[in-house]
């Protein structure tokens, strides 16, 4: 291989091709691959905050839910105990009632049978006086 001045030619060919490319084609692409790289990066973050964030408000809304059927228990609990204080007192009266009704029937039945009891007594006083009138055939003194 011989070396003249054609290589001097083709190495400046080179260094100017190698400038024009340079120039035109590598630095655009470091500047383009630079700016995705930035912009997958700034997306990373974008997501891990979003997600920290909506970790965040879930346990938020999980304590407040927890929370809320925390206290819908306890108001559960003093309306059951409400609601069975309210059924024993109902029931207090509805026997208090059932038992002066009971009472008030027991005393009027016991004035019907003693009514009852006299005018029968008055009636076999009047059959036993008949029916001895009229076996001795006479009067008889009551």
């Amino acid at each position: 291989m011989d070396v003249d001045g054609t290589i001097f030619i083709q190495l400046g060919l080179f260094v100017v091709a190698a400038l024009v490319m340079t120039k035109l084609l590598w630095k655009p692409y470091l500047r383009v691959r630079g700016e995705r790289v930035t912009r997958v990066d700034g997306y990373r973050k974008d997501a891990l905050r979003m997600e920290s964030e909506a970790a965040t408000r879930m346990a938020r809304a999980e304590n407040e839910l927890a929370e809320a059927r925390r206290v819908g228990s306890g108001e559960r609990a003093v309306a059951r105990a409400e609601a069975q204080a309210r059924e024993q007192t109902l029931m207090a009266a509805a026997q208090a009632a059932a038992q002066s009704a009971l009472a008030a029937a027991r005393v009027r039945l016991d004035a019907t049978v003693a009514g009852e009891k006299a005018r029968l007594e008055q009636g076999a006083r009047e059959t036993a006086t008949l029916v001895a009138r009229r076996i001795l055939g006479r009067e008889v003194a009551s």
